[in-house]
């Protein structure tokens, strides 16, 4: 398995089921499963049209209290996350991690058209809409 540590038992429980893929909680909707009981109530309730987490500041609703948090800091101005190699400050650790492949070189996304590779999906699909635009465009 891994080096890693963990005070707690349940701690480690829970971690090694990322090596044995065991997820034994599933959604009672789709049936999508997952690996721990929190993991699957915060899915179950995307099922729903409940939205019980406000913005004090907005009154925006959400489903999850972590996409709340997160939509706060648009309001504080905080990027807790910082890149060690360029500086560059983040909103969300989601981000951060994106962007660090750049660093890093991963680029795990392909164009179908003519193979080259992005960091981001959101670069690609920017690149999409233009080999679009440019084929139509010169086809005729």
């Amino acid at each position: 398995m891994c080096n890693k540590t963990f005070c707690k038992k349940s701690n480690l429980k829970l971690h090694q089921r990322v090596h044995t893929g065991e997820r034994p909680y599933s959604c009672d909707v789709c049936n999508e499963t997952f690996s721990d009981k929190s993991r699957q109530r915060e899915h179950q309730i995307l099922h729903t049209r409940e939205r019980p987490y406000h913005c004090d500041i907005c009154n925006k609703s959400f489903k999850i209290l972590k996409i709340l948090k997160a939509h706060q800091r648009v309001h504080t101005g905080d990027r807790p996350y910082r890149c060690e190699l360029s500086n560059k400050t983040f909103t969300n650790k989601g981000d951060l991690k994106v962007h660090q492949r750049v660093h890093i070189g991963v680029c795990p996304y392909r164009c179908d058209v003519c193979n080259k590779i992005f960091s981001q999906i959101s670069n690609l699909k920017k690149h999409r809409l233009h080999t679009v635009f440019v084929n139509v465009k010169y086809r005729y």
